[in-house]
């Protein structure tokens, strides 16, 4: 990919940007799920090769939970939110106020389940629709799937069916802070973007290959 050479500070300045305007909006929708004030921030954003995806959460032996979904419109992709096993109880716990769930070993609770999978609908919903807005591209996602898993199993068996991996990824950190808390909730969206699709969303933001 040329044009990867041509990406300065600034196109990730503006991904972040993206990724904030994103954070905002699903902060006011969790807010109104939870009913109590949910901040939210996107601390960094990062162009990633796939080999280093699992760096990011911890290593390829890490236990996530993870959802994921395909990207459609004008740009088609995948995109995953993961999660570490914990943070990801506490926000269900948060939004079902059952003390008692758990996702390091199944059976899972039906409901624990269906509650992250409300919040992956959420987030992933808010940011395509920030990305959608900047680079004027459609951009919408499927209905979102579930797993809990390693890290390396999860980005290695659960995306090769969904796509033609590219080469790059774009890794959005996140962090949920209640006002109340201690310790912020973190997690990370994988933008996986088709190898096609990965330059129509970087031209759209002002990087082409002829300069």
């Amino acid at each position: 990919m040329e044009f990867m050479e041509k990406l300065k500070d600034y196109h990730l300045d503006v991904l972040k940007e993206i990724g904030n305007i994103g954070a905002g909006h699903a902060a006011t929708a969790l807010s109104q799920l939870l009913n109590k004030t949910i901040d939210m921030k996107v601390p960094a954003v990062r162009i990633a090769s796939f080999q280093e995806l699992p760096d990011h959460v911890g290593g390829a032996d890490t236990k996530v939970a993870a959802i994921f979904l395909r990207i459609e419109g004008e740009a088609p992709g995948s995109m995953f939110f993961i999660s570490t096993v914990e943070d990801t109880e506490k926000l269900i716990r948060h939004l079902i106020h059952q003390e008692s769930i758990q996702l390091m070993n199944p059976p899972f609770d039906e409901m624990a389940v269906s509650a992250f999978l409300e919040v992956g609908n959420i987030l992933a919903g808010s940011y395509l629709s920030s990305l959608a807005d900047f680079t004027q591209l459609s951009l919408y996602p499927s209905v979102p799937g579930f797993s809990v898993d390693m890290a390396g199993a999860i980005l290695s068996y659960g995306l090769i069916p969904l796509s033609v991996v590219g080469d790059y990824a774009i890794v959005i950190d996140t962090q949920m802070m209640e006002l109340e808390a201690e310790k912020p909730i973190s997690g990370h969206f994988f933008l996986l973007p088709d190898p096609d699709s990965f330059e129509k969303i970087f031209k759209a933001l002002g990087v082409h290959e002829n300069g």
